[in-house]
C-alpha cells in the first residue's frame, strides 16, 4: 500500500455550505440549496437572511454577532460538522465568503452564489459590467469613491444604508461632479425593487430602501477635482505648507520606488504625505504608513489622504528613528525628511526585509553626505537631479533653478 502520510495536501469533505440569497428569498433558490438549508443542523446569517429563509430552516438559527469575529469563531469551532451560512448575493464579492476563507480552506467549503447586486444593477441598466468600476462603500469610508471620479466613467457603488445615495450626491457636488447622472437601484430582485434617475446636484429622493446600489455616469465640471492616473500629481491638489516633494521630483521618486501590488511603504518624514498618497493610488491593494514628527503636518496628511480617496493611509505622529520601532515590517521605504538625524537611516535599513527597496532624497549637504556614505558602503544607485522652471524676469522669461536633489536607491541583499 502506498504511503500517503507525507502527502502535500489532504482533501477534506466540505462541511461548510455558503448560500447566496437575493431579495426574492427562497423563491430564487434552486432545489439543492433549499435541501441543504432544510437539512442543516445549524444556520448562520444576518437577521434579514434568516427571515428570508425562515420557512426552510429546521435547525439552530444564529444571527451574526457583534463584533462579527465572534460568529466567525463560532463557525470555525464547528469545523467538521455540517454548517450553512446565508449571505447576500455572491458571497465572494465583498461578502462573508471572503472573511470565512481567511480561516477556512476552500476544500472545506461549498458555495452556491446568487447574482451579486452589481450584476443585477448592470443587467437593469444594460451596462457592460467589465467596463464599470465597482466599489463597495458598505461600512467603508465614502472617500474611497474619489479615485474613480474620472470624466465619462461609469461606477457602480454599493452603499451602507438609506442615507448613502444622498451622501454620495453631496460628495459629487462638492468635488465638481454635480452634473453626474445618478441612478439609484433599490431592493434589486425583490418585490420592492425601485429604480430612479437623478442629477447629483438636484438629488432629492426620500424614503430610500437601505439595500441599494448607485450607478454613476461621471460628468465633470470645468473645476472638478479629477485625479490624473499618472504619477506626479499637481502640487495644488495637496494641502501643504511648502514641505512637499514637488511634482516632477515626486514622479521620479515614485518611479524609483517601483510600486508592486499589495506592498507596504514607510514614508519617513512625510511632510504633506504626497509620496504615500500617490503610492496608495497606484492600486487599491497598496498600503502605506506616513511618519511625521509635526502634529500639524500629521493632521494635514490625514486630510489629504481623505481628499485623495485613500483614507486607509496610516499616519504615525512621532520623530524617527523612535517612531519607526514597532511598525509593521515594510516592503519599501522612502526617506524624504529627517534622514540626516542620528540612527534614522540605520533603523530604516535594519527594518527592511531582504529584497526590500529603499529610496532617499537629499536637498541639504548634510543629508547628501549621508547618502554618499551609504552608497560607498552598500552600493545601489546614486543620481543628482536638477530641475529649472521658466519664470518672469522683468518683461522677459528666464530659467529659475530649483534646489538640486541627490537620490539614493538601494535594494537590500537577500
Amino acid at each position: 500500500m502506498a504511503d500517503v502520510s507525507n502527502s502535500a495536501s489532504v482533501i477534506v469533505a466540505p462541511w461548510l455550505v455558503i448560500i447566496g440569497l437575493g431579495e426574492d428569498g427562497v423563491a430564487g433558490l434552486g432545489d439543492e440549496a433549499k435541501r441543504l438549508i432544510a437539512a442543516a443542523p445549524v444556520v448562520f446569517g444576518g437577521a434579514r437572511h434568516i427571515e428570508l429563509a425562515g420557512a426552510l430552516i429546521t435547525g439552530e438559527r444564529h444571527i451574526w454577532q457583534s463584533p462579527f469575529e465572534k460568529s466567525v469563531e463560532a463557525i470555525v469551532a464547528r469545523r467538521g460538522s455540517a454548517v450553512v451560512v446565508l449571505a447576500s448575493g455572491d458571497p465572494f464579492l465583498f461578502g462573508v465568503g471572503v472573511t470565512l476563507a481567511r480561516r477556512i480552506d476552500a476544500e472545506e467549503m461549498r458555495t452556491i452564489p446568487a447574482p451579486s447586486s452589481f450584476s443585477l444593477a448592470a443587467s437593469r441598466l444594460g451596462w457592460a459590467l467589465q467596463d464599470a468600476a465597482t466599489v463597495s462603500l458598505h461600512g467603508r469610508p465614502l472617500d474611497l469613491i474619489r479615485p474613480h471620479l474620472q470624466p465619462g466613467a461609469r461606477v457602480l457603488v454599493l452603499t451602507s444604508d438609506e442615507d448613502g445615495p444622498k451622501a454620495l450626491a453631496a460628495l459629487l457636488c462638492d468635488s465638481g461632479f454635480g452634473q453626474s447622472r445618478l441612478t439609484v437601484l433599490e431592493a434589486l430582485g425583490g418585490g420592492r425593487e425601485r429604480i430612479s434617475r437623478h442629477i447629483a446636484s438636484c438629488f432629492a429622493l426620500e424614503d430610500v430602501h437601505p439595500l441599494n446600489v448607485c450607478a454613476i455616469e461621471i460628468v465633470a465640471d470645468a473645476d472638478a477635482r479629477v485625479l490624473p492616473l499618472a504619477a506626479g500629481l499637481d502640487d495644488a491638489l495637496f494641502e501643504h505648507d511648502g514641505q512637499i516633494t514637488k511634482r516632477e521630483m515626486r514622479a521620479l521618486t515614485l518611479s524609483a520606488l517601483a510600486p508592486r501590488k499589495g506592498e507596504l511603504l514607510w514614508d519617513v518624514g512625510a511632510g504633506s504625505g504626497s509620496i504615500a498618497i500617490e503610492w496608495m493610488l497606484a492600486d487599491p491593494a497598496m498600503r502605506a504608513i506616513a511618519i511625521e514628527a509635526s502634529p500639524e503636518r500629521a493632521a494635514r496628511i490625514g486630510r489629504n489622504a481623505a481628499r485623495f480617496g485613500v483614507p486607509g493611509l496610516t499616519v504615525v505622529e512621532g520623530e524617527a528613528p523612535g517612531a519607526l520601532r514597532g511598525l509593521a515590517s515594510p516592503d519599501v521605504i522612502f526617506v524624504g525628511g529627517g534622514g540626516s538625524e542620528p540612527g534614522v537611516m540605520d533603523t530604516a535599513i535594519a527594518a527592511l526585509h531582504p529584497g526590500g527597496r529603499l529610496v532617499a532624497n537629499a536637498v541639504t549637504t548634510e543629508m547628501e553626505a549621508v547618502l554618499i556614505a551609504h552608497h560607498a558602503r552598500l552600493g545601489g544607485s546614486l543620481i543628482r537631479i536638477d530641475i529649472a522652471r521658466a519664470s518672469p524676469i522683468g518683461t522677459m522669461t528666464g530659467w529659475r533653478p530649483a534646489m538640486p536633489v541627490t537620490q539614493w536607491s538601494w535594494v537590500k541583499p537577500s
